[in-house]
């Protein structure tokens, strides 16, 4: 599952700053006044047919643009680091690293929306996706077709991030709850600074 659980953390990091707004405007009011943030999530992933198939809790960090850091704590420990340049993705199970460079690893992927990348705007159709559950949603669709996933659909509350949901090119459906969500804390620089464990496996763009 570590290529969904790269999309999906690429999708989660969204925030509305205005309270009466709909989605599309909430998403803009976070690019405009939101350089740092940082949480807590849970994630649940379902087959086409409504089957629970995973389970997953974590925290994370995210500084625009390009910066983040998000940790899955368990059933297994992985680690996401953006640090401006590359992306680097640890499994501690496989002792393996995987590294992107930033602009080839966002593409037209979901982190195109949040993490500072040039022309997200060309990258996703956007549309409004009305309320349900007390949230109001907004939809992205990416315009190419090698992205692995269909939709994603970003729900907003009155005072933050609720909800994420991803649904990819299977038909599987990605759940995210956003906890604790904090706008623009301090965050030590450190936190986007990721070095290979000593003995793991290093593939991809170094």
């Amino acid at each position: 599952m570590a290529t969904l659980r790269t999309v999906v953390f690429l999708c989660a990091l969204v925030s509305p700053l205005v309270a009466q707004c709909a989605g599309i405007e909430r998403f803009q009011s976070f690019l405009r006044g939101t350089q740092a943030a940082k949480g807590e999530f849970e994630q649940r992933v379902f087959d086409r047919g409504g089957k629970l198939l995973q389970s997953a809790r974590g925290s994370f960090l995210l500084q625009r643009p390009g910066r983040f850091r998000w940790v899955y704590a368990r059933p297994g420990e992985q680690i996401i680091v953006g640090d401006g340049t590359r992306v680097w993705i640890y499994d501690k199970e496989l002792n393996q690293v995987s590294v992107r460079r930033l602009g080839a690893a966002l593409g037209s992927t979901p982190a195109a929306l949040l993490a500072g990348s040039p022309g997200w705007e060309r990258a996703f159709d956007m549309n409004e996706a009305g309320e349900r559950d007390g949230l109001e949603w907004m939809e992205a669709r990416p315009r190419e077709r090698d992205t692995g996933f269909e939709r994603i659909r970003l729900g907003f509350s009155a005072t933050g991030p609720e909800a994420m949901e991803l649904v990819d090119s299977f038909g599987q459906r990605t759940v995210l709850r956003l906890l604790n969500f904090v706008r623009n804390p301090e965050i030590d620089p450190a936190a986007f600074r990721f070095v290979p464990p000593a003995g793991a496996d290093v593939l991809g763009e170094r």
